[in-house]
């Protein structure tokens, strides 16, 4: 039995229905009696491959291809589609030599009522395509004795083109809303984890060009002046990558015709061939080398954010669809670099916090704090591994003076410097620290023994004995340095600082230099 097409109730029934009347015969499992003739035997084919499934368009092309190749002299068939979003005829399948002007006969289906008769023009007849009240596309047959096409086989045979254009359609969109949740989903859920807006740009590039699966995607982000901060593409080679920072980072987007049109429209832009659009030389469409592009604005409620292109190196059609898809992906985009550019600005917050917390203000140097967590650490891994360190103390001798005769901005000023010679004088992984006024502190690591600390400490004194120039002023001081080691002089870093501070003080009464604990 001839089972029914899903969703196109009575279908069949009504195209045999058809057939038989044009025959005057019967119909018997599906076939016709031999006595039917071509046209009659065209609707009944149709009725058959579209009760076994639903057909591809070439296949019910070759099904009219048979039929009425001879008994109506047709040669060609072209089965165009209405697309619902702007009005516009798109070829779908072909068969046989279609003729250059096959989409003007096409219109000319619209300017007759949809209940009209098929329109002739010349040697072609343009069928409309019509379904539950709808029309879905124009069938333009090319023959020399299409006259003798009966009504009732246009009639049937368009409604069963309708048909399967009706499916093939409502598959289309079950996939791409499948795809365009996937894609919007997949974006949201990448986008959360974007810790910087270069990060969430780079993502917004990527899945874009998934979104509209084109051969390259890039994304450019702007300042608050409108000067393009960062640019960056997928899909692109090392050489276009760069051709493409150099050539946008710094510019002004507003020079961007393509930018314009999307300020003015408030929406994304929809190229299918790049040589009938005004471009900016050297932007986006030429560096990427597209023939076609979709432009999408990345809008904030601050304003623009930036923008995210995509596109071919060759002419494409976009439908109805890829703008709204676009639409969503915008929308989705500018909330991710948002959510990125809030993140970044936190950590930032957070990492400047954590800085002031353990560095000293004036010198940038570590402070008390930052130094006491560092050498826990050091004292717990000497201790396991059975090596050394060792903790130098400093202060100052002189720098009372320089406050009280040149005043404390000349003394916060080589307070400042006297930090930058003692980064200078010391090892990548030793640390430097102000404790406080004029009083400093370094951790020697990596098993220091006794004469090397003791050498480091020479070296030190020595450069900070050197005059400074404050202020145009030649300015002298002296230091006192003390020295502890760990485990000889104590087991503890609070025992370190003790016999550390010990010998500093030692020094000074000494007058000045380097004294070891004990």
């Amino acid at each position: 039995m001839l089972r029914r097409v899903a969703g196109l109730p009575n279908l069949a029934s009504v195209t045999l229905r058809s057939a038989t009347r044009a025959s005057g015969g019967d119909l018997i499992a599906g076939a016709l009696l031999p006595a039917l003739d071509e046209q009659a035997q065209l609707l009944a084919d149709l009725v058959e491959v579209m009760a076994r499934d639903i057909p591809s368009l070439d296949h019910i092309l070759a099904i009219v291809d048979r039929r009425l190749s001879g008994s109506c002299g047709m040669t060609a068939a072209t089965v165009f589609t209405l697309d619902p979003d702007d009005g516009s005829l798109r070829p779908a399948a072909t068969r046989g030599p279609a003729a250059a002007d096959d989409l003007r006969v096409a219109g000319r289906v619209f300017r007759v009522s949809a209940g009209a008769p098929p329109v002739r023009a010349g040697d072609r007849t343009a069928v409309r395509l019509r379904i539950g009240g709808q029309t879905v596309g124009v069938l333009v047959l090319t023959g020399t004795d299409l006259d003798r096409l009966r009504p009732e086989t246009a009639a049937g045979t368009a409604l069963q083109v309708a048909a399967t254009l009706q499916v093939l359609a409502a598959e289309v969109h079950r996939q791409y809303t499948a795809h365009a949740t996937a894609t919007i989903r997949k974006l949201f859920e990448e986008g959360a984890t974007a810790t910087s807006v270069e990060a969430a740009g780079q993502l917004l590039a990527k899945a874009t060009g998934e979104a509209f699966r084109t051969e390259r995607a890039a994304v450019h982000l702007v300042g608050p002046d409108g000067t393009i901060r960062y640019a960056v593409g997928v899909g692109l080679t090392d050489e276009m990558g760069e051709e493409l920072r150099r050539n946008l980072v710094g510019r002004s987007a507003q020079d961007s015709p393509v930018w314009k049109i999307m300020q003015e429209i408030d929406g994304p832009v929809l190229v299918p061939d790049a040589r009938t659009s005004d471009v900016r030389p050297g932007g986006f469409v030429e560096t990427l080398r597209l023939r076609s592009f979709l432009a999408m604005p990345l809008m904030s409620a601050s304003g623009p954010v930036g923008v995210v292109l995509c596109g071919d190196s060759r002419p494409r059609e976009w439908t109805g669809r890829d703008h709204a898809l676009a639409r969503q992906v915008a929308m989705e985009g500018a909330l991710i670099v948002d959510g990125a550019r809030l993140r970044q600005a936190e950590q930032q917050h957070v990492a400047e916090l954590t800085r002031q917390a353990y560095h000293d203000a004036l010198t940038g140097l570590p402070n008390r704090s930052h130094l006491m967590e560092r050498a826990e650490r050091e004292v717990e891994i000497a201790t396991a591994t059975g090596g050394r360190i060792a903790l130098l103390l400093l202060d100052l001798d002189g720098f009372k003076r320089v406050n009280d005769t040149v005043g404390h901005h000349a003394g916060d000023a080589l307070l400042q410097t006297v930090g930058l010679r003692l980064q200078t004088a010391l090892r990548d992984h030793d640390v430097v620290a102000r404790l406080g006024g004029d009083e400093f502190a370094v951790l020697l690591t990596r098993n220091p023994d006794g004469e090397s600390a003791a050498a480091i400490a020479g070296r030190i004194h020595a450069r900070l004995s050197r005059p400074y120039d404050i202020e145009g002023r030649r300015v002298t001081v002296g230091a006192s340095i003390g020295i502890a080691l760990f485990p000889a002089d104590a087991d503890d870093m609070a025992g370190l600082m003790r016999n550390a501070d010990a010998a500093m003080y030692r020094a000074k009464r000494s007058g000045g230099g380097v004294l070891p604990a004990g």
